[in-house]
């Protein structure tokens, strides 16, 4: 706790430092008259009480000030965990906390930004070791060039050019460059053809789909929304047990809200935790749920 940490604005310390200046001031002078101190020693020793007072007041008001610029220059060498003390309640304290916010989050921003980057690569190394091991066999005379070999490596490229096409997506969405196409369209009809890609990899897990009839018809952008369930569903099935089922469900909201509806996707997996529920919306988030 600073000396003047009580008082909520720079305006009011700042008078607080030359009240109490004028007051050291009046008080050694007075003092000194009646010690019989000539004049000018008793303003030689008020001008130095009072500048080493101001000093110690002042010194709390700018404290904050050098520790953010200390906390700002680590932030530059990737140094997210240093904080300012922010007890003060006036401006300099606002913008302390202000910068302690900003500072976790670009902690957690770069937390999450390393765990995509660790997610990515492996999701990409696996089809290119899938691609390089069926390659290998193939100069070295370990496996024929048959139909089934090519069209499993040809999975293996097919995948990575969907990984790359997702990344490519998330750039252009980060930057705002892609600008929704909105229209009327059914609803069913999409999540049919969502349930009809997801079976092709969904092995043993049974992909279904509940639509209302007549299956609502909605307004936005079919390319997005289709990429949104798409990505639910392989979720859903990525952590379903063999055997479960997957079901892709739509109805209507109530009431006169025509062009709007709910989608589910529901799953036999093993959930997320509530903890955890809050933040699955959060960028680069992945939730800490076990494979069944």
């Amino acid at each position: 706790m600073r000396p003047l940490d009580f008082l909520t604005s720079i305006k009011m310390k700042l008078g607080a430092c030359i009240s109490a200046a004028v007051a050291v001031t009046v008080l050694v002078v007075s003092l000194g008259a009646g010690a019989g101190m000539s004049p000018v020693a008793s303003a030689l020793v008020a001008g130095a009480l009072s500048l080493g007072l101001v000093q110690i007041l002042a010194r709390g008001m700018t404290s904050p000030l050098r520790e953010m610029a200390g906390a700002a220059a680590a932030m530059a060498r990737g140094d997210y965990d240093r904080r300012v003390t922010d007890s003060s309640r006036d401006e300099v304290g606002e913008l302390a906390r202000a910068f302690n916010a900003m500072s976790t989050q670009l902690a957690e921003v770069d937390r999450l930004r390393r765990d995509l980057v660790a997610t990515v690569s492996h999701e990409l190394r696996t089809p290119i070791c899938a691609l390089q091991a069926g390659l290998e066999n193939l100069v070295d005379g370990v496996q024929a060039p048959d139909s089934e070999t090519l069209r499993t490596m040809l999975r293996q490229v097919e995948r990575l050019g969907g990984l790359v096409s997702q990344l490519l997506t998330l750039s252009r969405l980060e930057a705002g460059a892609v600008p929704l196409q909105r229209r009327p369209f059914d609803l069913g009809s999409l999540l049919e053809d969502v349930a009809a890609e997801s079976r092709l990899h969904a092995g043993h897990v049974e992909v279904a789909v509940d639509v209302a009839h007549p299956p609502p018809v909605v307004d936005g952008d079919p390319e997005r929304l289709h990429q949104v369930v798409a990505n639910l569903v392989d979720n859903a099935v990525r952590f379903s047990p063999p055997g479960a089922r997957v079901e892709l469900r739509a109805r209507r909201l109530p009431g006169d809200r025509p062009g709007f509806a709910v989608v589910e996707v529901c799953d036999e997996g093993p959930g997320i935790s509530e903890d955890e529920r809050q933040r699955v919306f959060e960028r680069f988030y992945r939730a800490d749920v076990p494979r069944s």
